[in-house]
């Protein structure tokens, strides 16, 4: 095989974007899309149909906040960011707890709904029900299905084909229930379908659904928020949680109070045993003595001794104030929440930091609710807790110095008046004792009737540190789902669905099936491209023939030009990779399409193994190729014409030889060439696929070119790569690509269509541009 230089092809294609060829190769599948977009919308309709709409309901909450608020001490705290909203996230927590959730399904009976069959879908009554269900003892079937309820009469009803009276308690398949009627009704009212879930997992739905969050960064305003497809039940959710909230939250505030109220009841019973046996003492004391009426120096000395002894009286309490409060603070066993007392302590320190070790205990006792005891901030809370009673402790102890100091010098003062008293008669001083012991017991009385009523007041003057700014409402039209959005969902599904499809496609296709295919794989350059149309004929190109594949062929026959080598005639070898990729019906047809401008061509069926080409042509020969080769026949045995063409012959295959590759290289194949390099213009050389034999390079040595068929769909993609080695290797000469079954919306610079009115005078140009006189004819 001789070296020739490489060559170039030019090619008529237009420079396309990756974007561009991938948009086109789309698109030819556009009868997909239409298809799958009008499915998709109408699965999105369907959907609609179908889907319950969810309305929007939503409230506000204000908690009074007393470290919120933008005041000179804590303007720079509000700029900071990443400070840690203790109390307003706890009470975001605090809502969404499943305590709060499971009382308001419970007072509400959320986990049992009841539904009308509708159009579609079953429709949801919230408060239109004409019955409610009560659920006693249910049995497992009772949440696997919906309960079916029909209306007998006014009194009963029917479940399961069985009757049941109303308002009492029944045994069903579905457990011990009670069906109480919420209104009259009779046989006539529709049936409801009853639907019970689980009170854990209704609980669950519900937190899930529930929106609570601040107005702001700054604000203390909670925004509670919740979707159902009733905006009646939504709202009862909302202001019952909004109520069960406000009363566990007055119940922790009440709670210290409740302790010290049962404190003084205690203290009360107590004082006034003691003052009931003061009196007695008195009155059995005077009758026993005959005592009437004492001097006025007794007088005056009792009412001093009175003062000192009431003085002393309230020191002892709060003596012994101080010390239940000490006793408090130094056992940390004690019980969260009891802290006593502090009755006739008017120290504003001690009192203010009782007060803010209360607040820090209701805090510690929110959040533990909701948070685990390793909670950075419940663990922060613990440690003010302990640093409050330390502060309380060490004022405590200065406060026992200075009601000490006050004791020993009442004690001094009492024991003054006791040594003037013994001047004073032994009976009036006997009564005197009796009377201040009577005077101290009433003032304490007194004192603790006070306190109570200050104490009661405060119990029922309690009210919770929130207020509600707006109570729930529901908006008039559902927010879910939103039709414009769903429908727009589809669509894109729709239109997504044939992209995976067919980017499925082409990844699972081991066959060449785009430009691209080859365009990657293969440097060879592209010489035509037929177009993917049914014919019945194996020869389609004619004289006034004008149809796509028709001006292909003209166009593919025009482009030859560019494979000359300066002679005058060309012996073209045309190949494929494996059989079915149209080799005979380019090689008939391109001979035809020579014939047609007068150009003697001849067309060889050297396809020894499996010859076709004289079968499609409807040409039963005998002798043939073979028989030449073996030296049976001459030149003009085996010429044989085709009908309906003058200059154009061909050449059968003969008889299946035995051994058809040992046969090629006989010297006679060399001698028929030159032969036919004589006689014809144009010799065109159907030979056996190159993937499967090695013919086709064997009869490639005697070839000034060679066409190599890739059919779409057909070819494998692992034959471009052998390709690509015959190409750069140039075991083949010249070898140009022919596209075949190319679909004529994928077509770039071949695809004549009809009608040709606009393209046919160009078309006619470039033909009269390359057309090359015959050097012979044939007679």
């Amino acid at each position: 095989m001789s070296n020739h230089i490489p060559y170039t092809y030019p090619n008529q294609e237009p420079i396309k974007s990756d974007f561009q060829v991938t948009l086109h190769h789309y698109l030819k599948y556009w009868r997909w899309f239409v298809f799958s977009l009008l499915i998709a919308l109408l699965a999105g309709y369907v959907y609609l149909l179908y889907a319950t709409p969810l309305y929007k309901v939503q409230s506000s909450l204000l908690i009074k906040d007393e470290n919120k608020g933008i005041s000179e001490e804590n303007v720079l705290k509000e700029l900071d960011f990443f400070t840690p909203k203790r109390v307003i996230e706890n009470e975001v927590e605090i809502l969404r707890s499943y305590t709060l959730m499971e009382k308001v399904v419970t007072q509400l009976g959320l986990n049992v709904r009841y539904f009308r069959k509708g159009s579609f879908k079953n429709q949801e009554i919230y408060d239109g029900s004409p019955i409610r269900l009560e659920l006693e003892d249910p049995l497992p079937p009772a949440y696997e299905k919906a309960i079916p309820v029909e209306f007998v009469s006014a009194s009963t009803l029917r479940l399961d084909n069985k009757t049941y009276p109303l308002n009492q308690l029944v045994s069903t398949p579905y457990g011990r229930l009670k069906f109480v009627a919420t209104r009259p009704f009779s046989d006539t009212t529709q049936a409801v379908i009853i639907k019970i879930d689980p009170l854990a997992e209704t609980v669950q739905d519900y937190i899930k659904r529930l929106g609570v969050e601040p107005s702001s960064k700054a604000s203390t305003v909670l925004l509670l928020s919740l979707e159902d497809a009733v905006p009646k039940k939504g709202t009862d959710i909302l202001n019952h949680l909004i109520d069960s909230y406000n009363a566990a939250a007055v119940e922790d505030k009440n709670r210290i109070v409740a302790n010290t109220l049962q404190f003084i009841e205690a203290r009360l019973k107590l004082v006034s045993g003691e003052l009931s046996t003061v009196e007695k003492d008195i009155e059995s004391y005077k009758s026993a003595e005959g005592i009437t009426d004492m001097s006025a120096e007794a007088q005056v000395l009792l009412s001093k001794v009175e003062q000192n002894d009431a003085q002393l009286s309230q020191t002892n309490i709060q003596l012994g104030a101080l010390a239940d409060i000490e006793r408090y603070v130094l056992n940390s066993g004690a019980a969260k929440g009891n802290i006593p007392a502090t009755l006739g302590l008017s120290d504003p320190v001690l009192v203010g930091l009782i007060g803010k070790l209360t607040e820090l205990e209701l805090q510690r006792d929110a959040m533990a609710r909701t948070t685990s005891e390793g909670n950075p901030l419940l663990r922060a809370l613990e440690d003010q807790l302990t640093a409050t009673k330390t502060n309380i402790y060490e004022t405590i102890q200065n406060l026992k110095k200075i009601l000490n100091g006050t004791r020993q010098q009442l004690m001094a003062t009492n024991g003054r008046f006791e040594s003037m008293i013994r001047s004073v008669p032994r009976k009036e001083r006997a009564l005197m004792d009796i009377t201040r012991q009577q005077s101290i017991k009433n003032h304490l009385y007194t004192y603790l009737l006070q306190k109570r009523e200050e104490t009661a007041l405060s119990y029922a003057a309690t009210v919770a540190d929130s207020r509600t700014i707006d109570k729930a409402r529901s908006g008039s039209k559902p927010v879910k789902p939103v039709k414009p959005l769903i429908m727009l969902l589809f669509a894109c599904a729709g239109l997504i669905l044939p992209i995976v499809g067919i980017t499925l496609r082409d990844l699972l296709n081991k066959r060449v099936a785009e430009r691209t295919d080859i365009d990657d794989a293969t440097n060879a350059p592209v010489i035509g491209e037929i177009a993917n149309v049914r014919h019945k004929n194996p020869i389609v190109v004619a004289g006034n023939d004008r149809t796509a594949v028709s001006e292909q062929i003209r166009a593919l026959r025009t482009n030859l030009q560019f494979l000359r080598s300066g002679s005058n005639n060309m012996v073209l070898l045309i190949t494929s990779s494996i059989s079915g990729e149209g080799k005979s019906f380019v090689a008939v047809n391109l001979g035809a399409s020579l014939a047609l401008i007068k150009r003697p061509t001849v067309i060889l069926e050297m396809d020894l193994r499996r010859p076709t080409l004289h079968t499609k042509l409807g040409l039963p020969v005998q002798t043939g190729l073979s028989n030449y080769l073996v030296g049976q026949a001459e030149l003009d045995d085996i010429l044989v014409p085709i009908p309906g063409y003058n200059n154009y012959w061909l050449i059968p295959c003969g008889p299946i030889p035995p051994n058809p590759t040992e046969l090629l290289t006989s010297p006679r194949l060399e001698e028929l060439f030159l032969k036919l390099r004589e006689l014809f213009d144009f010799v065109l050389v159907d030979a056996p696929p190159v993937g499967l034999v090695t013919d086709a390079q064997i009869i490639g040595e005697h070839t000034d070119a060679t066409l190599y068929m890739i059919r779409y769909n057909v070819t494998p993609k692992q034959a471009l790569r052998n390709i690509e080695t015959l190409y750069r290797e140039q075991r083949l000469r010249k070898l140009s690509l022919v596209l075949n079954s190319v679909e004529q919306e994928s077509m770039y610079g071949y695809g004549y269509y009809e009608p040709l009115a606009k393209n046919n005078g160009s078309m006619m140009h470039r033909l009269r541009t390359f057309l090359v006189p015959s050097r012979k004819r044939l007679n």
